[in-house]
């Protein structure tokens, strides 16, 4: 399942438009920034970087994505267990992986180069598709780069994700097939894989405000992000 939408960043945050219009705010998908010092010629990043300010008037799009190869493994890895036949069942576990990711990585050929568009005229072998040599990434929520996994749920809402692929959140946002992948797509030529790292108290309090969410509940999803005792 994928999704583009009209886009721009205001701050750190993105705001995402009902239309190209652009004159009605769909959602808003909310971004951390590095904080530590950063080397000489380094600086602060948020993916908000990755999308064009709303002041520049440039019409910018952003897209998200949920895949999955687990659908239906559920029954056949309960009669594994039953027969406990551990080694078919990490087998097909290991096989639905593999295949959500290889989806994954077609499906953001074909936004790059049809859906999108942006990369039309890429032509890259595998061995350059392996090496992600390609323009633009594709960071999934809760890893280094979008630490906060909340932030799924403004995801499965913009793609209706759990009826259009059949993944669901669970309380602590995992999906579920395990065997699934879900992320934000960015086109900037620029853009790359980073992790935000440790944030003090300062941008917690301002996440917390931008989320419309209590600052004790923020800290408890960015616990290992803290540069701080809560």
């Amino acid at each position: 399942m994928v999704g583009l939408f009209p886009a721009n960043a205001v701050g750190d945050d993105i705001e995402i438009y009902t239309d190209d219009s652009r004159g009605k705010v769909r959602t808003v998908l909310h971004n951390l920034r590095k904080q530590g010092r950063q080397p000489e010629g380094k600086y602060n990043e948020s993916l908000a970087d990755y999308v064009a300010p709303r002041e520049t008037g440039i019409a910018d799009w952003i897209g998200g994505f949920a895949a999955t190869a687990g659908i239906g493994i559920d029954e056949k890895l309960e009669e594994f267990e039953a027969e406990h036949d551990d080694y078919r069942s990490i087998m097909l576990k290991a096989l639905a992986d593999r295949l959500a990711e290889a989806l994954t990585e077609w499906l953001h050929r074909k936004v790059r180069t049809e859906l999108w568009g942006y990369a039309a005229g890429e032509e890259l072998d595998n061995e350059a598709l392996i090496a992600e040599r390609y323009q633009g990434i594709r960071p999934a929520m809760g890893y280094p780069a979008s630490p906060d996994h909340t932030e799924k749920d403004l995801l499965w809402e913009l793609l209706d994700a759990e009826y259009n692929t059949g993944i669901w959140l669970t309380e602590s946002k995992a999906m579920v097939p395990t065997a699934a992948v879900s992320g934000l797509y960015f086109a900037h030529p620029q853009a790359r894989y980073f992790a935000i790292g440790r944030i003090g108290r300062d941008q917690v309090e301002d996440y917390a405000r931008r989320k419309g969410m209590p600052v004790e509940e923020v800290e408890k999803w960015l616990g290992q992000n803290l540069g701080y005792e809560a």
